[in-house]
């Protein structure tokens, strides 16, 4: 996802609604999988841009209490949609991440699963994050390298709104530990919006208790 400006919900909103299929399928970001077994039971977590709610509702699944944001109104509706047929509780909030601000200290975790930002945005956002994780609270992230500009399996063509670890290091140098970092190739299966050889960056940080800065709230 890559909520960032006004139109953006609009832009997603014509994105789902032309597939007859969720975009991304129904099943969580394999990474995503992988990493859960960190999570504490019954953790309250955050998951901004989620979409059509594969992540945010798997997650509610394993009984942890999510709290799922997207800025198109057609993900919101499904992803509600999703969490009914799958039986989970599930809030799920209209918003533009450029705007939204979370809960300060709310969140024991977020999950950034292919959270695509301008650079003009992306830190603001990413330190916002930071700011709603509790101390000890953790942020997973997965998104597309600029190694992936070449490739068909997915991501934005911009190569302003793809991450290296230098990056997310620059982003996150304040309030996080760094647990996990990777540069690698991987191959997608997640609907037809991801599918094929692709190159990511995974990063897994851990909050701590010094201060963010005031810039975190811009």
């Amino acid at each position: 996802m890559d909520p960032h400006n006004a139109s953006t919900g609009e832009f997603w909103d014509r994105q789902f609604s032309r597939l007859s299929q969720p975009k991304y399928g129904e099943q969580p970001n394999a990474f995503l999988a992988e990493q859960a077994a960190r999570l504490a039971p019954g953790s309250r977590i955050l998951v901004p841009g989620d979409g059509e709610g594969r992540n945010g509702v798997w997650l509610a699944g394993l009984g942890h209490a999510v709290t799922t944001v997207d800025a198109s109104a057609v993900g919101i509706a499904r992803a509600r949609a999703l969490a009914q047929r799958r039986g989970v509780a599930l809030e799920a909030i209209q918003a533009d991440l450029a705007d939204w601000h979370p809960e300060p200290a709310g969140f024991d975790a977020v999950a950034c699963i292919y959270l695509h930002l301008p650079s003009t945005l992306r830190t603001a956002v990413h330190r916002r994050l930071v700011q709603a994780l509790r101390p000890g609270g953790l942020l997973i992230l997965e998104a597309f390298h600029p190694d992936q500009l070449p490739l068909t399996s997915g991501g934005p063509k911009n190569p302003d709104m793809l991450y290296t670890l230098a990056l997310l290091r620059q982003d996150f140098a304040a309030g996080m530990l760094e647990q996990l970092a990777l540069e690698t190739d991987t191959v997608l299966d997640e609907g037809s919006g991801h599918h094929g050889r692709a190159q990511v960056t995974r990063w897994v940080g851990q909050r701590n208790a010094a201060p963010i800065g005031d810039d975190a709230s811009a």
